[in-house]
């Protein structure tokens, strides 16, 4: 999540969850609507939830076609996301608390073996694994890649950790047991061929394991998030109808939890990458 775009996100969100849930008690007095990431018994909803889908995305490249964007449009991010990982802690803080629940423990409860975590940003998840993992990390900002190193000295935890592009991964087919990514696939310019690449460093009947915040559930809420995508895309290159769960299952995974909750704002899955043979 784009560290710059915060107090717009956050004043973004209030609004969103304002008007969706003024549109939802409308909708629901006609009794023809259910609230928006809950069933009507308040529990999380885990099916999709949302009309309308576009067609599937296309095939996904082999890896050895991946490429990283193009070079001036990786230097303006990369100077970007150095500039802010000196704040990016305090203000993901603010979404920690309030939207994304327990998310960060939710996926890293679940890694297991040899794990990489991709745009590991300065390690906010590094707390939550397990002490028999084994873990690599990669960042696209040497800065953020500084912060986590320093976390990972603090909580005596070790970590391989290289700056690489999400896009184009420096690491064989096969590779990992468990691959992470948590609140990054809205601020990869690619997250198509991010999916793609995680898919091929992870080895057959390996783990997929991804939460972001995504199009919401119903129409009012994605319309105020499209409006918002006018400033935040250019800006911070910072995506709010994204939808990662298509591109994993284009991959033919098989999906084995997903939740979404907070009017379907935050996604979570844990996917299967199918066995070899």
């Amino acid at each position: 999540m784009a560290a710059a775009s915060i107090a717009l996100v956050g004043f973004g969100l209030d609004s969103v969850i304002e008007f969706a849930a003024a549109g939802t008690a409308r909708t629901e007095a006609a009794g023809d609507f259910r609230p928006c990431g809950r069933g009507r018994d308040g529990k999380i909803d885990t099916t999709d939830g949302m009309a309308g889908r576009p067609a599937a995305p296309p095939p996904a490249r082999e890896g050895a076609q991946l490429m990283p964007v193009a070079k001036d449009g990786a230097e303006r991010w990369r100077r970007y996301w150095d500039k802010h990982s000196a704040s990016y802690d305090q203000q993901m803080g603010f979404f920690d608390r309030h939207l994304l629940g327990d998310s960060r423990g939710w996926v890293c409860s679940k890694a297991a073996g040899d794990i990489l975590e991709v745009a590991i940003g300065t390690g906010l998840n590094l707390p939550f694994y397990g002490e028999q993992v084994q873990l690599t990390g990669i960042d696209f900002s040497a800065a953020m890649l500084a912060v986590a190193r320093h976390r990972a000295t603090e909580l005596g935890r070790a970590v391989e950790l290289r700056e690489a592009d999400a896009c184009a991964l420096p690491f064989p087919d096969a590779r990992f047991d468990t691959v992470v990514c948590t609140f990054s696939l809205c601020a990869i310019p690619d997250d198509h061929r991010a999916v793609a690449e995680m898919s091929r460093v992870l080895r057959p009947g390996g783990l997929l394991l991804l939460a972001d915040h995504v199009a919401g559930s119903a129409w009012p809420v994605r319309v105020i998030q499209r409006a918002m995508e006018t400033a935040t895309v250019p800006m911070q290159g910072e995506h709010f109808l994204r939808r990662p769960l298509r591109h994993v299952q284009a991959q033919g995974f098989r999906i084995e939890q997903h939740e979404r909750f907070n009017l379907g704002l935050v996604e979570r899955l844990a996917a299967r990458k199918p066995a070899s043979g």
